[in-house]
């Protein structure tokens, strides 16, 4: 047999050298990073499961199924923890876990500072658990504590000083987590100055990219308008402007929550179907996508506001149809690496491959079923994008019907999903509970289906959304199919459902934590394949972040300058009509 050459060798030995490290645990190859991640996860499947309760009493309450646990008044405290926790503190710390698992392993390096790594953790902690005392001190009347703001916390709701403190912490600790990724990357390129910046890692740089341009509205709303207002520092504030600055973090947070899911779909979901990701080029051009488009889209949330200039929702309208196309191309490059991996365990025919897909492992099944709810809450989306038909659903039980299907679904059933493959690999114990981890994403499924259906039924109804009594004095409801009390019954056995499943996955995750390590062999192949069309397939300036940046920051400066600029200019703190006709 012939020898190979020389020049071979060495990629040959750094090939096997690559699988050898690859067999070993992420815990032991990188224990900080472990550590970090495994911390962060851990504060969110907490929130998940405290939101979750939350959830199923409020959802109880409005349906009038049960009652007796809380009171109307406590409703909204209790509406703003379901909120809050799930929507910021779940997908956000759970979020930071990823991505600081995804530098470690894509970049083949350790976090630089253990020290500064568990400084923004512990600060982005300190926050979520100021930010949670304030709401959870609304429902105890000894306490002098209260947030009851929902989770869209603009003026003229208030709360108390210590909820806008700990969302200033938690958000000062996000920036500083990106800092750290970032920092990872700077000097992994010192080493690599001609190599393409690694996927997983190019989609964490555009995606806290997103995250500093967008987080700047809510900043400014909270350290300048809301905390000395609740302080008493200052009188009044503008509501409009207030409720503006909201909507330019609000929309991108969207897909804040989206890109973990996204970041799961194209570098894990490829292998567990048994394949490998079909384009590498794609996927960075939506990342691309969602960066330039993500936050010039925020007044599509106030199409309702007189004091936003007509033509600048139009201009929002038209960023959001724009943002369909990330999508578009994120179904067919997922799908074609699903169709891929069954062909080649032996799928066949036009369909008939989606039944080789391992439908019994948890990790592939949850994001599958994800990725099919998040096409379904698309759809329903482009209701909410178009101005004109948008008035039919606005402030309905329409809006959080589509949300559950993104956010809760698309997002949490995938990070879920994921964390079945990830979590033994950070901790580097095997997954107990199995069989409860496979029946999970099943059961959040129908759960979801069953709540969502009947939401956006309700919502045409003109049934309203964020109410303790969602009943108009003297009126009946005209529901277009079924009936109102078939419609409150099927959102109680659905959230029903979904808390049942969000409870077996905690409960398979602290299963987990608790066992013992070295009990049994870890199965997890952690190795990711490359894919079929790699970086080196796609033009260098895709992966030149600075332009990409540039281009962002210039299109928001297009979409926000004018209309901020007539909110401010009659006074910044004056809550009164722009200075410009709309």
């Amino acid at each position: 047999m012939a020898h190979p050459h020389k020049s071979e060798r060495p990629q040959t030995y750094e090939a096997e050298e690559t699988q050898l490290k690859d067999r070993l645990a992420f815990i032991d190859r990188y224990p900080n990073a472990a550590r970090i991640t495994r911390l962060s996860l851990s504060v969110s499947f907490t929130a998940l499961a405290i939101g979750a309760i939350l959830g199923i009493i409020q959802a109880l309450h409005r349906t009038n199924v049960f009652r007796g646990l809380i009171s109307s008044a406590d409703y909204y405290s209790v509406l703003t923890g379901h909120g809050v926790l799930l929507a910021l503190f779940f997908t956000i710390f759970f979020l930071t876990g990823i991505f600081t698992w995804g530098t470690s392993r894509s970049l083949g390096r350790e976090l630089p500072s253990p020290r500064f790594s568990l400084a923004w953790f512990l600060l982005m902690l300190s926050g979520a658990v100021m930010t949670s005392t304030a709401i959870f001190g609304g429902l105890v009347g000894q306490i002098p504590f209260s947030a009851d703001v929902l989770y869209t916390f603009y003026a003229p709701l208030q709360a108390h000083p210590l909820f806008y403190a700990g969302l200033a912490a938690w958000l000062v600790g996000t920036w500083l987590a990106g800092a750290d990724w970032f920092r990872t990357y700077y000097h992994w390129r010192q080493d690599n100055p001609d190599e393409r910046i690694p996927l997983q890692m190019f989609m964490i740089m555009t995606t806290m990219l997103m995250w500093y341009i967008a987080t700047l509205g809510v900043a400014v709303e909270v350290l300048v308008f809301l905390l000395p207002l609740s302080l008493g520092l200052i009188e009044s504030v503008d509501p409009l402007l207030t409720r503006t600055l909201f909507w330019f973090f609000g929309h991108p947070v969207v897909y804040f929550w989206l890109m973990p899911a996204y970041f799961a779909w194209y570098t894990v979901l490829p292998k567990l179907s048994g394949g490998r990701l079909f384009s590498d080029p794609l996927a960075r051009v939506v990342f691309i996508l969602f960066l330039l488009l993500s936050t010039p889209v925020g007044f599509h949330h106030q199409y309702a506001d007189p004091g936003v200039p007509e033509g600048f929702k139009f201009i929002a309208m038209t960023n959001t149809m724009f943002l369909l196309l990330p999508s578009f191309l994120t179904a067919f490059t997922v799908v074609a690496s699903m169709e891929y991996g069954a062909r080649q365990r032996g799928g066949t025919g036009y369909l008939g491959w989606l039944k080789s897909l391992p439908w019994g492992n948890p990790a592939f099944a949850g994001c599958a079923l994800a990725g099919m709810m998040f096409a379904a809450g698309g759809f329903s989306g482009i209701i909410n994008a178009g101005m004109n038909i948008n008035s039919l659903i606005h402030n309905t039980l329409w809006v959080p019907g589509h949300f559950h299907l993104t956010v809760g679904t698309a997002s949490a059933l995938t990070m879920m999903a994921i964390s079945y493959w990830l979590y033994p690999q950070i901790t580097g114990k095997r997954l107990q509970f199995y069989g409860v981890a496979q029946i999970q994403p099943y059961i959040w499924f129908i759960g979801m289906g069953l709540m969502s259906n009947a939401m956006h039924r309700a919502g045409l109804a003109g049934v309203p959304r964020r109410t303790a009594e969602p009943q108009y004095q003297q009126f009946d409801f005209a529901p277009v199919l079924g009936s109102m009390s078939e419609m409150r019954l099927q959102i109680a056995i659905g959230g029903s459902l979904l808390t049942l499943g969000a409870l077996m996955f905690v409960f398979v995750m602290v299963g987990t934590w608790l066992a013992e390590r070295g009990r049994g062999r870890l199965r997890v192949d952690s190795h990711l394949p490359e894919p079929i069309s790699g970086a080196s397939d796609s033009p260098r300036v895709l992966d030149n972040v600075k332009l990409w940046f540039a281009i962002a920051v210039v299109l928001v400066a297009i979409a926000y300058g004018f209309p901020i600029y007539s909110m401010v200019a009659d006074g910044v703190f004056s809550p009164a009509a722009p200075p410009f006709p709309v």
